[in-house]
């Protein structure tokens, strides 16, 4: 295990003091980036309509095709959380987290041919638009809230997170890398409007997967070629075979990561503001549906990349934390590390990596920032000026785009008091809010007879359940490495608390599903007539094919997904 952390030393032989300086090459490529990102917004800012109308500045004129629209929906949360945290795991624990490609597949699968197809024929602007169309104002409200809490939140991640990784690399004052940041993504943002995010999303994408795959080949060279990369990770046991264990306090097994990671695949790619107002911005329906396809195999790509990459560092320094030669004791500061190693005396590649971070944290912050303009513009204003004019409803959404860039900066001042991974972070928040709100997304589409006494029930019950799982999450950052050394088990309600965080989502969603299901039969099932055309999608109707047609009338409302909805968006 030793022997090759002593070739390293000997054929890198890398001198701490210098791995913090970058080049001319490096800080040329890194202003690059950040001035092509303003380019790009500064160019459909001053092109097409201007940005004139909240239908081109919110939804791209819903002109898109599906190319840019998959990169961008793989962008949007591919971040430098994923491309510093993925490595991180796969160094210290092994493969296992690999196993999450599988869920994928259903996680892409069943938003292209449920989700989709509603949300698209509504025409909505907000998927939380939705909710008030199946069952009320309040539950609307309800869904917004728990978006704008879990975007702001995830925001002070992806934006503290390249922000560490300047500052490891170089000692660029931290708080100002944050500040560049947040500033440069706001500004092409608030006045490029979505189409600017996308098309930056697809530049950006590009320059990720260019510094992912610069440090794994000079990696593998130096390490000396892949058969002995693949020689020192097997011997230091880091190639997981396939975990199959069903108990769900397990943090990673196959069925967590597969059957869990659907769920949350599904509260990201499925009902999530961001992704749907991609889904939204495509000129039909088939494009809509075509892009959640092309994501696919760019996920894949992406996820293998980071995963090789933690392999590389492994074959390098065998399991050894060089992260306090940089100065920190973050979980993640070995992946910078290994960087600055590997690129050291090659100008202009290091630069390319902390381009690639922050092309993925920048391509990720200004989605969740149009989003979230977007869902507050639709959801929270509209309703209550409904007589606003364009031009000015316009001139708003860019200011709260604005607000909330600046909000997010100061979220990233949260995130460095954390004592997780950054991905665990991630997957946390991700699971703990999204899972009940797919939940909510579920019970309407598939459960006809759902009412909205029932849905203002499971929306007060998932909000305390997110504020449970949100105690234990907080209570994880400073007991996860303890209780993971413990042999005692959990058991009772901390067993429940023990739960593996790719379950949240899992776990919200069926709470809110079930909650629903039990009070809307004690408070009356919704009648078919009183259902909005085009808001349910018929599963029921296909899964009790065999039952009668009188029983099938009974449980399941038969109105058409196509069904024209003359009017409708009209009045809300």
């Amino acid at each position: 295990m030793c022997e090759c952390r002593k070739l390293v030393e000997h054929t890198i032989g890398m001198n701490p003091s210098d791995q913090k300086h970058f080049t001319a090459a490096d800080y040329v490529i890194f202003a690059l980036l950040l001035a092509a990102s303003i380019g790009i917004g500064l160019y459909h800012a001053l092109s097409g309509g201007r940005q004139r109308t909240t239908q081109e500045f919110l939804l791209a004129d819903r002109s898109m095709s599906c190319l840019p629209i998959s990169l961008s929906l793989l962008a949007s949360f591919q971040s430098a959380v994923a491309i510093i945290g993925v490595p991180a795991e796969v160094y210290a624990h092994g493969t296992q987290y690999w196993f999450i490609g599988c869920a994928y597949f259903l996680g892409l699968l069943i938003p292209a041919h449920v989700f989709i197809p509603v949300l698209y024929k509504l025409q909505l602007s907000s998927a939380y638009q939705y909710l008030e169309l199946r069952f009320s104002k309040a539950v609307r409200i309800c869904g917004t809230l728990a978006f704008i809490f879990q975007t702001v939140v995830y925001m002070g991640v992806c934006v503290y997170t390249p922000a560490f990784a300047l500052n490891a690399a170089t000692e660029f004052e931290l708080w100002g890398s944050v500040l560049a940041t947040g500033l440069v993504c706001t500004l092409y943002t608030t006045i490029g409007g979505l189409k600017a995010v996308i098309w930056t999303d697809v530049f950006q994408t590009v320059v990720m997967f260019a510094g992912q795959l610069a440090v794994i080949v000079v990696g593998v060279h130096q390490t000396g070629g892949v058969s002995e990369v693949w020689r020192k990770v097997r011997e230091g046991n880091r190639i997981a075979a396939l975990d199959l264990n069903p108990d769900p306090t397990e943090r990673h097994t196959f069925w967590t990561l597969g059957v869990g990671g659907v769920f949350l695949m599904l509260s990201l790619y499925g009902v999530n503001q961001a992704q749907v107002q991609r889904y939204l911005s495509a000129r039909t329906e088939k494009e809509a549906v075509r892009s959640c396809y092309m994501a696919f195999p760019s996920l894949q790509l992406s996820l293998a990349l980071s995963c090789v990459m933690g392999l590389v560092m492994f074959a390098l320094y065998c399991g050894e934390d060089h992260s306090d030669k940089l100065a920190t004791s973050s979980k993640d500061a070995m992946v910078i590390y290994f960087v600055m190693d590997m690129l050291q005396g090659l100008p202009g590649l290091p630069g390319l990596f902390v381009a690639c971070l922050f092309s993925a944290a920048l391509s990720t912050i200004s989605s969740a920032f149009n989003s979230l303009a977007t869902v507050t513009m639709e959801d929270l204003v509209k309703p209550h000026f409904p007589a606003m004019t364009e031009a000015r409803a316009t001139l708003l959404s860019k200011a709260l785009a604005l607000s909330y860039g600046l909000l997010c900066m100061a979220m990233a001042y949260f995130t460095h008091l954390m004592d997780d991974s950054v991905l665990q972070v991630a997957l946390k928040i991700f699971g703990m809010v999204g899972g009940p709100v797919l939940g909510l997304f579920c019970l309407g589409m598939f459960f006809p007879w759902a009412n909205a006494t029932v849905s203002r029930a499971s929306s007060m019950r998932s909000v305390r359940g997110r504020h449970r799982v949100r105690s234990c999450f907080f209570r994880s950052f400073h007991k996860f490495n303890r209780r993971s050394l413990s042999s005692s088990r959990p058991s009772g309600l901390h067993r429940l608390y023990s739960l593996s965080y790719m379950w949240y989502s899992a776990f919200g969603c069926f709470t809110v599903i079930l909650t629903g299901l039990v009070v809307s039969f004690l408070t009356g099932p919704m009648k078919e007539e009183d259902v909005t055309p085009g808001t349910i999608y018929p599963l029921m109707g296909k899964l009790v094919c065999f039952l009668p047609e009188h029983l099938k009338k009974k449980l399941c409302c038969v109105t058409p997904l196509g069904q024209t909805v003359s009017g409708i968006m009209n009045k809300y």
